[in-house]
């Protein structure tokens, strides 16, 4: 992407934040967000800052080339504090952001979805595979796609919907505002570094496809540039259990902390246990790879202590 106008929401997030940043070399970007968990200090000075919700009827989408559409409440307990504020954020801000990017001329966007929606698979999900709702988040992140396929198939335009998995990136990056909204790799490691013992839900078999940030930045751009359409995998075909990620942690800290074990707060029916990715379709469609190890991302990650 050279020499596009663009509009990034939940822009001063943590993903939202490293793609207009990195997009803010080549193109002109707008980072629109409400403030809710994003922080203007994660933006570099070449992105235009706009507080605003997704929800206001005067969004900065006039004479945008492609949308960035990341404003979200994003994981299942920020929703369910909320539920109706949920479906607001994540369902109308979507139409209403997309609606009026169309209306303005806009026929590209790429937009965040989830793999939760996969449910627990210890084998790579590709996206043909059945998909369920098991809680308000999911239910929020399918109608958006189930919404892209609307203004796909009503107005021609490109909508693509980015499946991410486990992105991190650490403290040290512009994941730190999430505190304790942020990956577990991030948590993890500043626990550790500081001497304090993580707490994993259960007996830390689960695993997660940790997925570093750099590479989910790369994987929208390509989305945009190849003006995909549909839904697409982000993340790195590997998935690590959480007893593993904290021995790692031990070893690249020169540290020695056990953690701690407590039963799941969170009920079996809706806990998701394991995720991996099948990234072929991104892959074939655009040539995109995962470049960042997980250990190269452990390492970036503690560099700060």
């Amino acid at each position: 992407m050279n020499n596009q106008n663009v509009l990034v929401t939940g822009g001063a997030g943590f993903i939202g934040s490293n793609l207009a940043n990195e997009l803010a070399t080549d193109n002109d970007v707008t980072a629109l967000d409400d403030g809710y968990l994003g922080s203007p200090d994660n933006l570099d000075d070449a992105v235009d800052y706009v507080e605003a919700s997704v929800l206001d009827d005067d969004l900065p989408t006039e004479d945008v080339d492609v949308v960035f559409h990341l404003a979200a409440l994003s994981s299942y307990r920020m929703h369910e504090e909320d539920p109706a504020k949920g479906v607001r954020v994540n369902v109308e801000g979507f139409v209403n952001t997309v609606e009026q990017a169309r209306n303005d001329g806009c026929e590209t966007v790429v937009y965040a979805t989830t793999s939760s929606i996969y449910g627990n698979q210890t084998e790579p999900s590709p996206e043909t595979m059945s998909v369920t709702a098991n809680t308000g988040y999911e239910a929020s992140k399918l109608a958006r796609e189930r919404y892209a396929e609307y203004f796909h198939t009503h107005y021609d335009m490109q909508l693509a919907g980015m499946r991410f998995f486990s992105v991190y990136q650490g403290y040290g990056g512009s994941e730190a505002h999430k505190g304790e909204y942020a990956n577990l790799i991030a948590q993890f490691a500043d626990d550790i570094a500081n001497g304090e013992t993580p707490v994993i839900y259960g007996d830390g078999s689960q695993t997660r496809d940790f997925t570093h940030v750099d590479d989910v930045v790369r994987g929208l751009i390509d989305a945009a540039d190849n003006r995909l359409n549909g839904v697409y995998n982000l993340g790195t075909g590997e998935s690590y259990d959480l007893n593993t990620l904290v021995d790692k942690l031990n070893t690249e800290l020169e540290t020695n902390v056990e953690p701690e074990y407590i039963e799941n707060p969170i009920s079996e029916s809706v806990y998701v246990q394991d995720t991996m990715a099948d990234t072929t379709k991104m892959s074939e469609a655009t040539g995109w790879e995962p470049r960042v190890s997980f250990e190269e991302g452990l390492r970036r990650v503690c560099a700060q202590y």
